[in-house]
């Protein structure tokens, strides 16, 4: 592990000393006074916010290992308030989990690393381990345990809610609360749960809609392809990760039923009749063949290279359409790990995980929505745990949020949360922003 040479709160105190003399916050005190550690401002009069640079080794196990830098967008509420962590599973984006907002929080929200600007300038994948990852969210949390003194809640979305749940295991008394949305914890690189999903969730004759479009869309693949290649040359894209066009295009089709169930599109959307530009523009609207662009594929690759060797993930049952496939081969994974990698699965981590949330796996709290494809995955508390689940019954991969809930179950949540953290919780502000 990283060690911390020099004395944080002495350098604090005497910076605090010097750096209210030119105007700097408290905060920004703080923030100048660490050696690993640099900031710019990207608030406003209203909110005090910024874009940090934090300094991490590469391998956290190696005292001289060499460094990267993580970005965190730092959102300031006050010393007396909460401080959320947000887990993203890849790149940071500049909008707060409604978690922030509920507990009038401050906001750590952390880049994974390998992701955009928190990439090590020379990949080595294998410090991609969530050992690592979670690690580096330990460090943050440690460093900035020094300003914010209050209750800490890790929180995330996906796979950023997987990532939560491993930061939970590895480090469970960094914080006070988790919260964990649509978050898989898949056990098997093919995780056959997904099939027996998507071959029992909504109606018969919905299933039987998607596999009819699905044929259609094979048995139609030169005159869409025809389309597609201009659609691609007008877009920019290219296919020479997956070995071209039509197999994207195969890929795409058969990711289909697991995409038109993970966000939510009614059933009623799915075409009927025989126009094939009706076709392709729902196929565009639900899959997108950009999924499988070159440049979707390097910046996925960190993350299909964890499913392909901790986090698992799925693939595609192929035996009905193996007469419409010349690409893609027999059950293919929906892994697209970067070539250069060279992965091996293990299961090991996911299955200590799994059974340690059964036993031991307290203060989480998890949102799933059960029309989602990737509630076949999710976490289902046992009764040795105070945990608790939140299905919500027809939501999917991007909405099963709180604001989302019947109100018996807001309710029950916030009771939840208000019993695990000791601390109020403020669900009107849900409201607001729906108004």
């Amino acid at each position: 592990m990283f060690i911390f040479r020099i004395s944080i709160l002495s350098i604090m105190m005497a910076a605090l000393i010097s750096g209210t003399a030119i105007g700097q916050s408290s905060l920004e005190v703080f923030l100048s006074s660490h050696p690993d550690l640099s900031y710019k401002s990207i608030g406003s009069d209203e909110i005090e916010k910024y874009s940090v640079s934090v300094t991490q080794p590469i391998d956290h196990t190696d005292d001289q290992s060499p460094t990267f830098t993580q970005r965190v967008i730092l959102t300031h509420a006050g010393v007396d308030r909460p401080t959320v962590i947000q887990t993203q599973g890849y790149n940071v984006n500049d909008r707060d989990n409604e978690v922030v907002d509920i507990l009038a929080a401050n906001s750590l929200n952390v880049e994974h690393r390998f992701f955009a600007k928190s990439a090590p300038q020379d990949k080595d994948w294998k410090y991609l381990t969530l050992e690592q990852a979670t690690a580096d969210l330990h460090r943050i949390r440690t460093i900035f345990a020094e300003y914010y003194t209050d209750k800490w809640v890790a929180t995330g979305i996906s796979k950023g809610g997987a990532t939560t749940i491993y930061y939970e295991y590895f480090y469970p008394d960094d914080t006070d609360v988790s919260i964990a949305y649509v978050a898989p914890i898949s056990s098997s690189i093919e995780d056959k749960r997904i099939y027996k999903f998507l071959d029992t969730i909504g109606t018969v004759e919905c299933r039987k809609k998607i596999t009819k479009y699905q044929k259609y869309m094979f048995k139609n693949k030169d005159k869409v392809l025809d389309r597609l290649k201009w659609f691609s040359k007008g877009k920019g894209h290219q296919y020479d990760y997956l070995g071209g066009i039509e197999a994207a295009y195969e890929f795409a089709v058969l990711e289909y039923p697991f995409s038109i169930w993970q966000w939510g599109t009614p059933c009623d959307d799915i075409p009927q009749d025989k126009d094939i530009d009706t076709a392709i523009d729902h196929l565009l609207t639900v899959v997108g063949l950009d999924f499988y662009d070159d440049k979707t594929m390097e910046f996925f690759g960190p993350h299909y290279y964890q499913a392909s060797t901790q986090m698992g993930y799925y693939g595609f049952e192929t035996s009905r359409w193996s007469r419409y496939i010349d690409k893609v081969g027999k059950n293919p994974s929906a892994s697209f790990y970067p070539l250069e990698s060279n992965p091996t699965y293990d299961p090991s981590l996911a299955r200590s995980v799994e059974k340690w949330l059964d036993k031991e796996g307290n203060d989480l709290l998890y949102i799933n929505g059960l029309n989602d494809t990737w509630a076949a995955c999710r976490v289902i508390p046992s009764k040795r745990v105070n945990s608790k689940a939140y299905n919500l019954p027809h939501a999917s991969h991007g909405d099963a949020r709180i604001k989302n809930m019947k109100p018996a179950m807001q309710q029950d949540f916030k009771e939840k949360l208000e019993e695990m953290l000791n601390r109020k919780v403020n669900l009107s502000v849900l409201n607001e922003e729906k108004s």
